[in-house]
């Protein structure tokens, strides 16, 4: 098992924003260089380890819904933001849950907002993993615009999950958008069949929204339950 899934089921709680980041990362999974601040003093010199503005966000095992909570403050300028941001946020956190553990509080580079999409998966009783794959926002919400594979994946099943929504046009390029890496993608699904098939503890993943850039992609949000 897996030292930070057997951490988290020690502690009796799902992985944190930060440990299924930090286990995405170890899959060769991009996403955006993060830190996690555990007091207001960390927050002094955060410029020279990451490019202002940046997003804070609540990291808590209770805390699932961290909008809702008041626990995510976006397009912070400078460290004095910053600060005042991780008081609001710790603050915020108090009123909502009194019993939340808080772990501290994620920092992360703001990046440009970019075609969006989500990857997940979900241990089936039946099936066993199954992995899904759509277009972020409105598209899953609304529409339910997504498609599914029982894991393991093949290189030609994540082909097909993504080519087979309705909007895949809209990843192609439209209007004079231009194409997004449609490849990065197909590897993620690849690379979260990978280790949903090698750590059986994992109950559900969640990564969303995930930005689709030309070149590349980064997972912003990632959830995993165990």
């Amino acid at each position: 098992m897996h030292q930070i899934i057997q951490r988290a089921k020690e502690e009796k709680r799902s992985l944190l924003e930060t440990e299924a980041k930090e286990l995405l990362k170890e899959y060769n999974v991009p996403v955006p260089d993060f830190k996690l601040i555990q007091s207001e003093e960390e927050v002094t010199g955060l410029a020279k380890e990451m490019t202002f503005p940046v997003a804070m966000k609540i990291v808590s095992p209770e805390i699932i819904h961290k909008s809702d909570a008041g626990g995510v403050k976006l397009g912070i300028k400078d460290e004095k933001e910053a600060r005042l941001a991780y008081q609001e946020i710790i603050r915020n956190i108090k009123k909502y849950n009194q019993e939340a553990r808080v772990k501290g509080v994620i920092v992360y580079p703001m990046l440009p907002k970019e075609v969006e999409v989500i990857v997940g998966m979900i241990n089936d009783p039946h099936f066993g993993p199954v992995a899904m794959f759509g277009l972020g926002g409105i598209f899953v919400e609304v529409l339910e615009d997504v498609s599914f594979r029982i894991i393991p994946l093949e290189e030609e099943d994540a082909e097909e999950m993504i080519r087979e929504i309705k909007g895949y046009k809209i990843l192609k390029g439209i209007r004079g958008e231009p194409p997004r890496d449609v490849p990065a993608i197909k590897e993620v699904l690849l690379k979260v069949s990978k280790l949903a098939m090698e750590n059986p503890e994992i109950k559900e993943i969640d990564l969303n929204p995930i930005f689709v850039f030309e070149q590349g992609l980064q997972v912003i949000d990632a959830r995993m339950m165990l």
